[in-house]
């Protein structure tokens, strides 16, 4: 293959890109930038990178979560704090419950650009660019406000270093302590049966430490009892602002992303031949690809070998998005060619994006029912085919929003507008995260059993 450098990617075709009209300015912020501190360092990324072969060895399991757009108006500590929480619930059942170590990874501290079906949006008689996250432009419906402004970028880099400041803190800082257990669940959190079986298991937890602290282990001399390892991810999909980030290792001379840990390839932007394949060849940081119902499993492997050329364990995450009713037919295909290749991949689920549908009040959404189904599915492809279940990837929130439809707590399309905050995608709730963990803890019990 070609000689990489960070910006190599600029000699390959691209799509989802905005088009900004002052290339002057775009230029100016893109050198500012390129003098920022990093977000994030080369030990922690490798970290993460050896967390996640012991994942793809069946080892542990990935938990992926987060807003599926950040935004600039919706920056709040206690925005922050709470979807800490619901993936400290979330990761703390499926351990306990589950009986596997879980690597936790926010859709946190980045997650700004968005690709989009269209590059124009109507309303009414009006139509104008598409919104494509408020690192480029404003959700606002007016032409000013959809104009792209490289500025935005310094914005969302400021936003970006004070939610992984925050997230720092609170990893190591008490709140992951695990005699706060009882503590992570949501001020607004309904008392149905997710949320019951979740203090029963919180409880169980309490006694547990009680006996390991009789025994002398205790969270003064245990790390793991206080504190957590969270890591950071989002689409690098925004690739001039990916590029200002891309440094090279004092240690080991190689090229990172120190924007995320953890950077992925939308379904949208996976050719080949493609920039985005071109950008994410010559970093090292653990890499997704998401896969739809259009992935072809030859051009899987192509892409495996091209970004993962060394076969490196922890090195690549499949992102499974087909919906609950494709993946049974749609996922064998895809791990019968890896595996025959020998290739070793984290595989995870994203049981979001193939299930979206329009409610009969126009409202976008997704039905709880389709998200657990094709989560299930996934646990059941993967024992069918001898292959690891390795992780899942959601958009959710521990805000007490209202945009999917279903769950033990229902909320149904009546509901969706009571308290619809999302900029782009439906997420899942508390509650309804919750009620997934529990199915995926279930699911991990009954295949390593």
């Amino acid at each position: 293959m070609s000689q990489w450098s960070p910006s190599s990617w600029r000699e390959k075709p691209i799509l989802q890109q905005p088009t900004y009209p002052d290339q002057a300015k775009l230029q100016g912020v893109l050198s500012e930038l390129k003098n920022y501190p990093p977000l994030v360092f080369a030990g922690e990324v490798r970290s993460l990178k050896e967390q996640l072969a012991n994942v793809a060895n069946g080892r542990a399991f990935l938990l992926q979560g987060g807003d599926c757009a950040e935004s600039f108006s919706e920056f709040h500590a206690d925005n922050i704090r709470d979807t800490f929480k619901a993936l400290m619930q979330m990761a703390v059942v499926m351990t306990y419950a589950g009986g596997l170590p879980v690597v936790k990874v926010g859709r946190l501290g980045g997650q700004f650009a968005k690709p989009r079906s269209s590059d124009v949006e109507t309303q009414g008689d009006i139509t104008l660019d598409s919104y494509r996250g408020d690192i480029i432009n404003s959700v606002e419906f007016s032409k000013e406000a959809r104009v792209p402004d490289p500025e935005r970028m310094i914005r969302a880099y400021n936003q970006a270093a004070a939610t992984q400041n925050l997230l720092r803190a609170f990893a190591s800082g008490g709140l992951a302590d695990l005699h706060q257990v009882h503590k992570w669940t949501l001020d607004f959190a309904h008392q149905g049966e997710a949320t019951q079986k979740y203090e029963k298991l919180a409880d169980d937890i309490e006694r547990s430490l009680q006996f390991m602290e009789a025994c002398g282990v205790t969270s003064k001399s245990y790390r793991t009892l206080r504190e957590t390892d969270f890591y950071t991810s989002h689409e690098a999909l925004l690739l001039p602002y990916e590029e200002a980030f891309s440094r090279k290792d004092s240690i080991t001379g190689d090229w990172y992303n120190v924007a995320a840990h953890m950077v992925w390839i939308g379904d949208r932007t996976r050719q080949l031949d493609g920039a985005h394949v071109e950008y994410m060849r010559g970093i090292k940081n653990p890499i997704g690809i998401k896969a739809g119902p259009s992935m072809d499993p030859d051009e899987l492997v192509k892409l495996a070998n091209a970004l993962n050329p060394d076969n490196e364990a922890g090195r690549l995450n499949i992102i499974v998005r087909m919906g609950a009713d494709k993946v049974a037919d749609g996922l064998p295909p895809l791990i019968r060619a890896i595996e025959k290749e020998g290739l070793q991949v984290v595989w995870s689920c994203d049981p979001m994006h193939g299930n979206t549908i329009k409610s009969s009040n126009n409202y976008k959404t997704r039905p709880v029912d389709a998200i657990l189904s094709e989560m299930k599915q996934f646990f059941q492809v993967h024992k069918a085919e001898g292959t690891h279940a390795g992780g899942v990837h959601l958009e959710m929130t521990g805000k007490n929003v209202t945009e999917c439809i279903g769950g033990t707590f229902t909320v149904t399309e009546e509901d969706l507008s009571s308290r619809y905050h999302t900029h782009c995608d439906p997420r899942l709730n508390a509650d309804q995260s919750l009620e997934l963990a529990f199915l995926i803890a279930d699911s991990l019990k009954e295949a390593y059993k």
